[in-house]
Formats: C-alpha cells, structure tokens, sequence
C-alpha cells in the first residue's frame, strides 16, 4: 500500500479526537467541581492542564514521527490517551483528575501532530491547501459537537460518564488504527540529540512566512478556548442557562468554525493563503469590538453574547487552515517538525488565553472579548510582518 492510499477520512478521525477530551468536558464543568469540593477555578485547571500538555507534548511527536514513523507513535499515544480517560473515569478528587487529564493531553496531541503530518504525507503541494482545509472542517465538528455531547451525557449519566463514552470512542478509533492505517512515511530521518532537535526548530522559526503562519494560526487556531472554559459559568451564572443549554451554546459559537472552514475550501486555489488569513483574521477582530461594546453597552444577553462569538468563530474557521497551509508548505521535508512546533505554539497560546480570560469573575464578557481581541491584534501584527 502507497502513501497516497492512507484513507483520509481515517486521517481525518485520528486529528479530530485530539481536542475532544477537551471540549466534551466543557459542560461537565460546573458539575464535576460540585462533586470534587473544589471551586470554579479549580475545575476551570483541568482545561489549562489539558492545553499545556498537548503544548508540550507536540514538540515531542514530530521528530520521534519523522525517524520511526507516523504509525507506531500514533498507536503509542492512543495507548496513552486511552490510560488517561480510564484514569479519569474513578477519580476521587482533583489532584487524580488533573494527572489523568494531563495523561489525556499527552497522548490526545499525538492524534494533532501524526493526523496533520500524515494529510501533508499524502498531499502534493498544490492538494496540501485543499486537504488541510477539509481537515480543518472536519476537525471544526469536534469542539461543535463535543459539548453538546458532553451536556446531554453528563446531565443524563453524571460527568463521569463522560470518560466512559469517550474511551470507548479512543479504542475503536486505536483499533482502526492498527488494522488498516499504513505507514505514510517513507522517508525516515535520523533521530537528532536534543540540541539538533531545538536547532531545527529554530531554522522553521527564523523563516518569516513560517513564522507568521505559526503565531497567527496560534492565535486563531485555540483562543476560542478562553470562552469556553468560562463559559458554563458566564451562561449558567450570569444569564441563567442549563448546564445542557450550555452545551447547545457552545454548539453553536464553534459551529462558526465550521461555517468558515467551508468556505476556506471554496475559496483554497482562487485566493492566496496569506489574504485568505488575513481577512479571516480580521472577521476576528470586528466581532471581538462588537462583544466588547456590547458589553459594555450593558446589553448582554444570551443572543448578544453568541451572535459576535459565531462571527468570531468563522473568521477562526477562514484563518486557522490557511495558517497551517502556508507554515506546512514552507518546508514539506519537515512536515512533522512543522506540525509540532504549530501545535506547541497553538495550544500555549490557547492555555494563555484561557488563563487570562479566566483570571477574573465570570461576571461579564469583557474578559473574553478583550482576550479574543488581543490574540487578533497580534495575529495581524504577525501576518503584516510576514
């Protein structure tokens, strides 16, 4: 079996379940803090864990993928993965669900980083747009339907049911895996010492189209995060939703994303990558002004509080796939550094971003308006130097 003959929808399954511990968790929240005696910003660390772990572990899944191969670190990490949700499952206070969540996190981010570098492995590079951009809409269902999910089964079974579904899906996706998704890379590398590794990182950052794409995909890609894990507080607290209406409001803020990267497939081939970024980037900055002055206005309400985060979430949808398009292309020989080093930077601005939303009372939107609005500024910064 060639490279070319990986099924993509597999590929496509493997990079969505990377986040889907996170998002599925999401209306859990306030009912998983009742249960463990521990408070909002106790609980809210269960996401910043999460987010920090698939950082840190990125950095690692790419070179050990470019030497040994996407197919036997991917099933490792599933091993992981799978570890971490059972861990979960029985935990008996916060300290044990932080460590499994931080297991999760480790193992879910090889599904990020192989799931990516796998699409590029079987993409020229005039395809590699299009494909990233169905694989961005793909993955767009993920955190859209993962906290409806989350809130049905939580408010039906209690939050620990929520590990229980999502364990089941990690083992017959790890199964798939290991019966019919090939090798993709047939041209292995040498393992280098970390040094070489850090050096090798450093030559993608130093290049300015990569390094645009890296910080503007970071900023786009994960700060939506910082709204939801404040929201089942916002909505529940302040503007008094269901734990299971949260959820079906989360459905429909990320299902933004997935209304833009439909149409950042239209648009792939007919308009270049950086403009297609930087008019989503800035879909990203309006909608944040506009939640900000709503705000401010004292006129939030639940529509006025969705409608600017859905418009926020398409220009995410329109910026994310183009951004990972144009840094996978900078050097496709490198494809799984490449995807490392994005994912690192992604979920270490979406762990900042969640921190700094969350620093304060869920009193108002203003914190998740300023930090939206701040990790657009800086994406337009970075891709007007880029």
């Amino acid at each position: 079996m060639t490279p070319r003959q990986a099924p993509l929808a597999l590929l496509v399954a493997v990079t969505m379940t990377g986040t889907v511990a996170l998002h599925i968790f999401v209306p859990a929240l306030a009912a998983a803090a009742l249960d463990l005696h521990t408070d909002a910003a106790g609980i809210q660390s269960t996401i910043t864990v999460y987010l920090i772990g698939l950082a840190g572990g990125q950095l690692l899944y790419g070179p050990l993928s470019d030497r040994y191969g996407r197919r036997p670190v991917l099933i490792g990490g599933l091993a992981l993965y799978l570890a971490g949700l059972l861990l979960a499952i029985p935990a008996p206070n916060l300290g044990v669900l932080l460590l499994a969540r931080a297991m999760q996190s480790l193992g879910a981010c090889s599904c990020l980083v192989i799931g990516r570098a796998m699409v590029r492995d079987v993409s020229t590079r005039e395809d590699a747009a299009r494909k990233l951009a169905i694989l961005v809409t793909a993955m767009t269902l993920t955190p859209a339907l993962a906290p409806a999910i989350g809130g049905v089964v939580s408010h039906a079974f209690g939050w620990r049911a929520v590990f229980v579904l999502l364990a089941l899906v990690v083992a017959i996706l790890g199964t798939l895996v290991i019966v019919i998704l090939p090798e993709t890379n047939r041209q292995k590398v040498a393992l280098p010492g970390a040094v070489a590794v850090l050096a090798a990182y450093l030559r993608l950052v130093r290049l300015p189209a990569f390094r645009a794409y890296l910080v503007a995909g970071g900023c786009g890609g994960t700060s939506l995060y910082a709204f939801l894990a404040v929201a089942p507080f916002l909505l529940v607290n302040r503007l008094g939703r269901s734990p299971q209406e949260v959820g079906f409001d989360c459905l429909l803020v990320v299902f933004g994303m997935v209304a833009g990267a439909v149409l950042a497939s239209r648009i792939a081939g007919r308009v270049s990558i950086l403009r297609a970024a930087r008019s989503g980037n800035l879909v990203c900055i309006v909608s944040a002004l506009a939640l900000l002055a709503i705000d401010r206005a004292g006129l939030l309400q639940v529509e006025t509080l969705i409608l600017p985060l859905f418009l926020y979430a398409v220009g995410v949808g329109i910026l994310s796939p183009n951004a990972v398009a144009g840094l996978m292309n900078v050097d496709p020989h490198a494809a799984g550094s490449a995807s490392s080093l994005y994912g690192f930077t992604q979920m270490s601005f979406g762990a900042l971003f969640t921190a700094a939303a969350t620093a304060w009372p869920a009193t108002s939107a203003a914190p998740v308006a300023l930090t939206l609005l701040a990790a657009g500024l800086i994406a337009a910064l970075s891709l007007r130097r880029g």
